[in-house]
């Protein structure tokens, strides 16, 4: 693959820096085919200007247009090779194209300079040297203006190619600055309003979970009825544990990507049967397969939070409705169902809050792991919440996560 190397040092803020352009493979026959109309016209400007018979000065001039070839690797090695052609012969098109190479380069401004002046005065002298007494003044004063502007032309091109070069350098530098500083505004507008939410659910949920805790407490307490008492126990676990929830949800919100973040234990499959206990519904717990098979945690997390959030659903919606909730560990899958009977018109219903936020939530759950869900009636009156979940055997289980 061709490759343009300047192992230079100088230039304003990059001296000492070791410059390395390497042509991408899309590009490279681009370069192969400049090259070659170069070397060819350099070439030709030799031939035409050399008849036969030819001499050594056609020689060192077709030698000064060969060595472009290697003008991007060796470029000042290369106009050193045009030198001869220049001085001696008359390839002066060569000798050009290796000044406006060497100008591309980030070398000093001295060395451009004399580059400048070496070209310059190679076509302001005339070969033989000898010839030079026999010209006029007028003849002498457009032979230098000439020399000059064929000596300082080809450098100048170079010094704007090298800035146009640069300039493209530090636009797209900028433009990868600006993405990076709209990623951390971004971040930072992220982290405040996490922080804001962090806020809101520690004064406002939290405070009346806690209230909630105490006053259950304190009537467990107090009362003297048995069935009271059992249920202010209940409520005050239920408190206890959303407020463990909550803790670990405020805890994430405030690290803010800062890195993993010691949460309170997630619950599992094994938690289910005391979730079903404690829903305050008619279900029946089954779990069938592999039981004893480790699982991903994700896996058990998304499982155990949809019969979490169907037992909701069914107690504010279909209270007294008998339901079924069943766990399938299969080969390479989880299944969970959670399906309830119709509900009982003429139970009375609790005046809950919702938002329909629970299944959007489940189905986020249910999207990350690659999963499918479905909550739809049943032709009998009921309502049913499916779930299936791909089970990766590369997956590392509990045990594999120590």
């Amino acid at each position: 693959m061709p490759r343009q190397t300047e192992p230079t040092r100088g230039g304003g803020g990059r001296a000492g820096r070791l410059v390395r352009r390497v042509w991408c493979p899309q590009r490279w026959w681009h370069a192969w085919v400049v090259d070659l109309v170069l070397v060819v016209t350099a070439g030709l400007d030799a031939l035409l200007n050399f008849p036969p018979p030819r001499d050594w000065h056609f020689a060192v001039s077709l030698v000064a247009a060969l060595v472009l070839v290697l003008r991007r690797r060796f470029p000042l090695t290369v106009l050193l090779a045009t030198m001869p052609g220049l001085y001696a012969g008359n390839a002066l098109i060569a000798a050009m194209i290796a000044a406006y190479t060497v100008a591309g380069t980030r070398r000093p401004a001295w060395q451009k300079g004399l580059v400048a002046l070496a070209v310059a005065t190679g076509s302001f002298l005339p070969w033989p040297i000898t010839d030079f007494g026999h010209e006029s003044a007028s003849d002498i004063v457009q032979h230098l203006i000439y020399g000059t502007m064929l000596g300082t032309g080809p450098v100048v091109l170079g010094l704007l190619a090298q800035t146009r070069m640069d300039l493209s350098e530090r636009v797209a530098e900028l433009a990868v600055l600006r993405d990076h500083e709209r990623a951390l505004y971004a971040k930072t507008v992220i982290a405040e309003e996490r922080a804001r939410i962090a806020r809101e659910m520690h004064d406002v949920v939290s405070h009346q979970a806690g209230l909630i805790a105490v006053q259950a407490g304190a009537l467990q307490v107090t009362t003297r009825d048995p069935q009271v008492k059992e249920v202010a126990g209940t409520l005050r676990k239920l408190a206890v544990a959303t407020l463990e929830e909550l803790r670990s949800m405020i805890l994430v919100l405030r690290a803010a990507g800062a890195g993993p973040t010691e949460l309170v234990p997630q619950p599992r499959l094994s938690d289910l049967p005391r979730l079903v206990a404690a829903a305050e519904v008619d279900a029946v717990l089954r779990i069938e397969g592999d039981t004893g098979r480790p699982l991903p945690e994700p896996v058990e997390r998304t499982a155990y939070r949809t019969v979490q959030e169907a037992l909701t659903n069914v107690r504010k919606h279909a209270p007294g409705a008998r339901t079924d909730v069943l766990v399938e560990i299969g080969a390479d899958f989880l299944r969970v169902s959670v399906c309830n009977a119709a509900p009982d018109l003429r139970a009375e219903r609790p005046e809950l809050p919702g938002g329909r936020h629970g299944l959007v939530g489940l189905r986020e759950r249910a999207a990350l792991l690659k999963g499918t869900i479905s909550a739809e009636p049943e032709a009998d009156g009921g309502f049913a919440v499916r779930l299936r979940l791909p089970l990766d055997r590369q997956l590392p289980g509990p045990s594999d996560l120590g």
